[in-house]
């Protein structure tokens, strides 16, 4: 492992603390609780499962394969589940190769989300980062709908020194889009970065916007790659989930960024968000700064959340 990815699977391990003692602490109490494995097993290690917002669908798929597995493997002792039950919510959460393809291509990534979910310091964040990759960055400030939206937009342009059009309230999003595009093809940018709307409330009004914004794009810019990122915040939980259907509905989301991840119990609902909705969670955010944005690994995530002081040998331990 590298420094770097050490580093940040540190961070991982910490912004899971919450979480971890939300669910891992009670699974582990029921394994050790029980001696044997039946009914009253499954029922308590579903109910913390659930109450550790992996949602039910995701939960029950995951008890049911654990119950296959223990069936399999002929296993007696409840302790020995332990392992097993890592490995199925692992499975749960396999969405295949997550591909980050605009990264290497021409494209316009739209970012969406809720008011308070953090969606421009995602923005911003994002931006920071394709720039230390040597991108050449645009931003878009298309969500016009939001007092001081654009300002604080413009707060996070100049922090990651890129270009920023728009941010001027009322305006119409399209345009502000149509004005975006005729930037990034003048200046040869790479990226692409739209602020849009979120007001889901009125899923119609969304719906058309992101169609009018979709469709300069089409005209426009037609050889863009196009990736449509939505930001949750994971300390909503259940909540968040719902948005993410939510907004599946009006358009085609190719990733989640979950922000807010250190602060809360509820980190279970990246689990939830892959398992029932098979989309990947790209970002995962467990903190202030612009580095506190990473790209999110099932793998590392189940390690971190299953993570055991005990297994602090100098690999972090095969979990």
């Amino acid at each position: 492992m590298g420094e770097e990815k050490k580093g940040f699977f540190r961070r991982l391990v910490s912004g899971l603390t919450k979480t971890r003692d939300n669910i891992v602490s009670g699974m582990d109490s029921i394994f050790h609780g029980f001696s044997r494995i039946d009914d009253d097993f499954y029922e308590e290690l579903e109910e913390t499962l659930i109450m550790g917002d992996l949602g039910v669908r995701a939960t029950m798929d995951i008890i049911e394969d654990l119950k296959e597995k223990v069936k399999e493997q002929h296993i007696k002792e409840p302790l020995e589940c332990r392992q097993l039950l890592i490995d199925s919510i692992r499975e749960q959460m396999d969405v295949g190769e997550t591909a980050y393809e605009f990264e290497n291509r021409t494209s316009v990534v739209f970012v969406i989300g809720v008011n308070g979910v953090g969606k421009t310091t995602t923005i911003g964040k994002l931006a920071g980062k394709l720039k230390d990759q040597n991108k050449k960055v645009i931003l878009a400030a298309a969500d016009t709908f939001r007092a001081a939206a654009g300002e604080q937009l413009r707060e996070w342009a100049n922090r990651a020194g890129v270009e920023m059009i728009g941010g001027q309230e009322g305006a119409d999003p399209a345009s502000v889009v149509y004005d975006a595009v005729a930037a990034a093809k003048a200046r040869k940018a790479d990226v692409l970065l739209c602020d849009t709307a979120g007001r889901l409330h009125n899923k119609k009004n969304l719906m058309e916007e992101l169609k009018k914004i979709n469709r300069v794009i089409d005209r426009e810019y037609p050889d863009a790659f196009r990736e449509t990122l939505v930001v949750l915040d994971a300390t909503t939980g259940q909540n968040a989930l719902a948005q993410a259907k939510e907004f599946n509905e009006v358009t085609d989301i190719t990733g989640i960024v979950l922000t807010k991840m250190d602060g809360t119990a509820k980190g279970g609902i990246a689990v939830a968000i892959q398992a029932e909705l098979g989309i990947p969670v790209k970002y995962i955010g467990v903190g202030e700064t612009i580095d506190d944005l990473q790209k999110f690994d099932s793998e590392e995530f189940v390690k971190a959340l299953f993570y055991r002081e005990e297994e602090k040998n100098d690999d972090i331990g095969e979990i």
